[in-house]
Formats: C-alpha cells, sequence, structure tokens
C-alpha cells in the first residue's frame, strides 16, 4: 500500500453538467423571473473563486449578484433560502418524494467500477468525499456503479469544502488498521477540491497531501477553455490535471509519490 485515494464524485465520477449545473441554471432563471439564466462560463467562475462548493449557496449566491448588478443591494431584500433548495431540488431529484425522477437520472458515468477493482488489486484503498447529499451520492455510488457500502463523507457528514474535515474523516476511516502517514491523494474538479488539500496540508503537515484536478466534460468542448480551466485547477494547487479520472492509473499514482 502506498497512498490513500480520496474521490470527489461530481465531475469526476459521474457528469453533472446537464443536472446539478442545470439545475443551478433553472434555479436562477426562476428567482430572477426569467431575467437572467447563468451559463456554464457563468457557474465555473463563480466556482472558481474556491467558496461555492454548495450548489443550493451557489443559486443564491448568483440571484443576488444578479440583482446587485441591477443596482439592488442585498441588503435591501432577502431571499427565500428553503424556497432556492426546495426548488433546486424538484428540478435535480424530481417532485417524487420517495424516488429519483429529475436530472439525476440521466448523469452519464465517468468511471467504471472495473477502475476501482485496479485500484483495490493494487493494495490502493480508496473513498468518497463529496459536497452532494448522502442520498444523492449513493444514487450513483450504489445503485449506478454497484458499490457495496463504499467509505462516503457526503454533505450531511462534514462542513462543506474548502473545509478539510470531510476528507479527514474520510482518511480515517480507509485508514483504519493501516500506517497512519500514508499520502493522501485527492482527486478533484474545481477550485474548492484543491483548495481542501491546500488546507488539509496546512492543519497536517506531517503527511503528505496531493491534489489531482479532473476536467469536467463540460470544459472539454473547445482546448481554450479546457486549457483555461487546467491552468485554473494548477494555480489551486493541482499537481496534475487529468482528462478522465481513470487516467490516474495505480502507476501514475507511484509516480506521484516518487
Amino acid at each position: 500500500m502506498n497512498a490513500i485515494v480520496v474521490f470527489d464524485i461530481d465531475g469526476v465520477v459521474r457528469d453533472v453538467s446537464g443536472s446539478y449545473r442545470r439545475a443551478i441554471a433553472d434555479t436562477v432563471e426562476h428567482f430572477t423571473v426569467g431575467a437572467y439564466r447563468p451559463t456554464s462560463v457563468d457557474i465555473d467562475r463563480l466556482k472558481s473563486e474556491g467558496i461555492w462548493n454548495n450548489d443550493w449557496e451557489a443559486s443564491q449566491e448568483l440571484i443576488y449578484r444578479y440583482f446587485e448588478a441591477q443596482r439592488q443591494p442585498r441588503e435591501q431584500f432577502q431571499l427565500d433560502y428553503n424556497a432556492i433548495v426546495t426548488f433546486f431540488q424538484s428540478r435535480y431529484r424530481g417532485s417524487d418524494p420517495q424516488n429519483f425522477t429529475g436530472y439525476i437520472c440521466d448523469e452519464p458515468l465517468l468511471l467504471q467500477r472495473t477502475y476501482l477493482e485496479q485500484l483495490t488489486l493494487a493494495g490502493i484503498p480508496w473513498g468518497f468525499f463529496s459536497g452532494a447529499t448522502s442520498a444523492s451520492a449513493s444514487y450513483v455510488l450504489e445503485g449506478r456503479l454497484g458499490l457495496q457500502s463504499p467509505v462516503l463523507i457526503a454533505m450531511e457528514d462534514a462542513p462543506s469544502k474548502p473545509d478539510p474535515t470531510g476528507l479527514f474523516a474520510t482518511v480515517h476511516l480507509l485508514e483504519d488498521g493501516l500506517d497512519k502517514s500514508l499520502p493522501v491523494v485527492y482527486v478533484g474538479d474545481t477550485v474548492a477540491d484543491m483548495y481542501t488539500v491546500e488546507k488539509a496540508r496546512s492543519l497536517q503537515p506531517e503527511r503528505t497531501w496531493i491534489g489531482v484536478g479532473v476536467l469536467p466534460p463540460h470544459v472539454q468542448e473547445t482546448s481554450a477553455r479546457r486549457d483555461a480551466y487546467a491552468d485554473t485547477l494548477r494555480q489551486a494547487g493541482a499537481v496534475l490535471v487529468l482528462n478522465n479520472v481513470q487516467e490516474l492509473t495505480p502507476v501514475q499514482i507511484l509516480e506521484l509519490l516518487s
């Protein structure tokens, strides 16, 4: 065993450009009464600030910023955050409280179960730390990938990234009975993910923390956007940026540690 690998889920395990991001756009459009629908670039620009990992809060912030651009300071009105969450979920999860019927049902997978099995055969422990809700994360990990009770720290379990508490918790579960000094590789697709690694390193400098960036599908449509997004991840701390998570092979992990 040479390292512990922890994966983000959205943009790494599944493509959320037509689900979470679509729900953000729908929500902002709804609460600005059709006046503003953020583009994918608008959402990326917000998330590049590194503190908007929670998509409900990101939606609210985009709404506030739209009205501020219309010279209506946010101090003059208060958005109903619960109403924002409810509307967002009606699009992403769907209107059926018992079953997923929304955008989540159409998310393409970005990795296969066989990839994770290769890591296991190489003696590399792996798990997941995500800002997605537990139900949403379990839907893709267990329902779509067929994993059996994977190690998972989700939204309800820890503060939002870039706070590294959830990353620490995931590592703690994975290192049970193992060497407590194993290097940790965290794989994510956003600035917040890379900032999480940086904060983990500052709080636990005795351990090696490595941030690996993955380019989500929506930024790979043009070379210019792909390159710009990759540069943003590197500037945030990524030591390596991949087009797909499955490029992070056991051999590649060894190279990162050398």
